[in-house]
């Protein structure tokens, strides 16, 4: 009986995760509409501004906490990493089609476990490195085998985003700084909060 609790209650964390990751997305898309401004490229890990103006949600920063470069255009943007009292670490972020046409999302994503394989197109080769544990924490699955994380999607457009999240473990609390790693994307160190 405990496991079914266990389950309902992940996919109900799962569920209030994407729904506060679309409010995000879509809060997001909401803008100038110019669409035309360049941002010039930037290493994998975002510096932060003291000049940076406060965003409309509870003063957080428009600036990710890490932007991650792929192939064919691809660029990843974190977000949040926010630890829970369940002893979990949700990573929220966007990604988006900076290419000239649409892409592809490479299948690599998903990572080579052959369970998570099976249910398709996922972020499931998605990881977190503890430098200072020495330990890899990999997406969380539910009962099922399916990962907890952004699944479904095939390709995106030119200049069209996705709102993303993963799951994983939580490192100890001590824990305030990892590596957030991705398949045929550049890594990141991050901040996790909470």
């Amino acid at each position: 009986m405990s496991m079914r609790f266990t389950a309902k209650a992940r996919r109900g964390t799962v569920a209030l995760t994407v729904a506060a990751g679309l409010a995000i997305g879509a809060a997001g898309c909401g803008g100038s509409g110019g669409g035309d401004d360049k941002k010039p490229d930037s290493s994998a890990t975002a510096s932060r501004t003291s000049g940076s103006e406060p965003s409309a949600q509870e003063g957080q920063s428009d600036q990710p906490l890490a932007e991650l470069h792929g192939s064919d255009g691809l660029l990843l943007q974190i977000t949040s990493a926010q630890r829970d009292g369940g002893g979990f670490v949700t990573v929220n972020g966007t990604l988006k089609n900076d290419g000239a046409q649409t892409t592809v999302i490479p299948s690599a994503l998903s990572g080579n476990e052959t369970e998570i394989i099976k249910n398709g197109k996922s972020f499931g080769g998605a990881t977190l490195v503890d430098p200072q544990g020495k330990k890899r924490y990999y997406v969380l699955r539910d009962t099922e085998g399916r990962p907890l994380t952004t699944t479904g999607f095939s390709a995106l457009k030119a200049g069209a985003t996705l709102a993303v999240f993963m799951q994983f473990p939580a490192p100890p609390a001590t824990t305030d700084s990892v590596e957030f790693q991705l398949p045929t994307f550049s890594s990141a160190t991050i901040k996790i909060s909470g």
